[in-house]
């Protein structure tokens, strides 16, 4: 199994970039909740260990490489909320959870490295999208643990508001515990109405 690296980052510091700011999303396939982004612009001699898509690394990990991140790099995080998520669609509100993130930086980077395939727009500095660049980039790596481990933390204190649906274990995505309880408790103000799970259910109340 491959481990991102610092080679994209070490090849722009050799061009004279000196900010370079990873950035990823998280939340996109859930049903409930905002989508989550993070900006991290890493130390090149004070790198945390065992940074790793956050995908793949165990809650414990997780948590102890943010930790590391937040003592050793300069990071923001930022979110669109449900209403923007229904009004502008789950892809435009990533980007601009992204955009909000990179902005909301105390250094301002010169360059930026994003996750996927498409950018926000209006970006001041220059850019470069990396496919799968969580399990490639370690700052989009280190986005990738800051805004998992935010947004799981949002989603675990809404469960305490909302019940029932067990978000502090899926965290808003759609399984089959949380799609039964839809069913058998209701949609919370929390949930996004332009998911097919949640847009089904309020056709069927409204017909």
């Amino acid at each position: 199994m491959s481990l991102p690296d610092f080679e994209v980052e070490s090849e722009l510091i050799k061009k004279g970039y000196r900010a370079i700011a990873g950035v990823d999303e998280v939340g996109r396939g859930c049903i409930a909740g905002p989508v989550t982004a993070a900006a991290v612009i890493l130390d090149p001699e004070n790198i945390p260990k065992g940074l790793n898509d956050s995908k793949k690394l165990s809650l414990k990990n997780r948590e102890k490489i943010f930790h590391s991140i937040q003592n050793k790099c300069t990071f923001y995080v930022a979110h669109s909320s449900v209403s923007e998520i229904d009004q502008i669609n789950i892809l435009q509100a990533s980007l601009l959870a992204m955009k909000r993130a990179i902005d909301g930086l105390s250094i301002s980077p010169d360059f930026v490295l994003i996750d996927g395939n498409k950018s926000p727009e209006g970006l001041d500095s220059k850019f470069e999208t990396i496919i799968k660049g969580d399990s490639k980039s370690l700052s989009i790596a280190a986005a990738s643990i800051v805004a998992k481990i935010t947004r799981d933390r949002i989603m675990s204190r809404l469960d305490k508001q909302f019940p029932g649906y067990d978000w502090s274990q899926n965290a808003g995505y759609p399984t089959k515990f949380h799609k039964s309880a839809l069913l058998n408790i209701g949609i919370t103000p929390h949930h996004r109405h332009s998911f097919k799970p949640i847009h089904n259910i309020l056709y069927q109340e409204n017909n």
